[in-house]
């Protein structure tokens, strides 16, 4: 009979961590961001000069992941495409790592927040036919505040709930748009390399 108020302070804690989390991603995803548009012309250009120094110079200088990734590939560019299509996955690999970091939590606590309040809810009317039972069936403040409390819980959970889902949505959204560009990328730097095994060939 401790009642829902250890349910609500649960909560609180998970919505304080959430909100932690989602700081941290906001600033990591803005520190990493960058143009994707005019890193690909740029890069475009290089290879379309044979510039393979000026176009690892210019990747080194972006802080994005798409720029990382195709920095990693650009590397072994004198082992063929095949290597560098193997650095390429091995490097997206690790960026959806580093991306995805602590977004388990925020998934976890957006679709289990609701239950968590449910829980307190369904204690809280435990609690409160507990009371009206002791008042021999009179409705009294006692019994009013413990069902407040119980409805508290619920409304608790669906606040908890609703942001840490909206950010998780929106988190995984991001990281499939920059690993599609970084694929776009990828794609351009092994096009030119296997362009150029055509040439060697003929």
């Amino acid at each position: 009979m401790l009642g829902a108020t250890w349910v609500m302070w649960l909560l609180v804690l998970l919505s304080i961590i959430g909100v932690a989390i989602i700081f941290e991603r906001v600033y990591y995803f803005f520190a990493s961001r960058d143009d994707v548009r005019k890193l690909q012309e740029d890069l475009r250009l290089l290879l379309a000069k044979n510039d393979i120094a000026g176009a690892r110079e210019r990747l080194s200088q972006s802080e994005s992941f798409q720029a990382k990734i195709v920095y990693s590939g650009i590397e072994v560019v004198e082992d063929g495409p095949e290597a560098v299509e193997e650095r390429l996955a091995g490097a997206t690999s690790v960026a959806r790592t580093q991306m995805e970091r602590n977004l388990g939590f925020l998934g976890t606590v957006g679709n289990n927040a609701p239950f968590v309040g449910l829980l307190g809810t369904v204690i809280g009317v435990i609690k409160a036919f507990h009371v009206l039972d002791e008042a021999a069936g009179k409705v009294t403040s006692g019994l009013m505040t413990e069902v407040g409390e119980a409805l508290v819980a619920t409304a608790i959970g669906l606040l908890v709930a609703l942001p840490a889902v909206a950010f998780y949505n929106y988190f995984q959204r991001l990281i499939r748009y920059r690993l599609t560009w970084a694929d776009a990328l990828g794609r351009d730097l092994l096009a030119y390399l296997k362009g150029n095994e055509r040439k060697g060939s003929q």
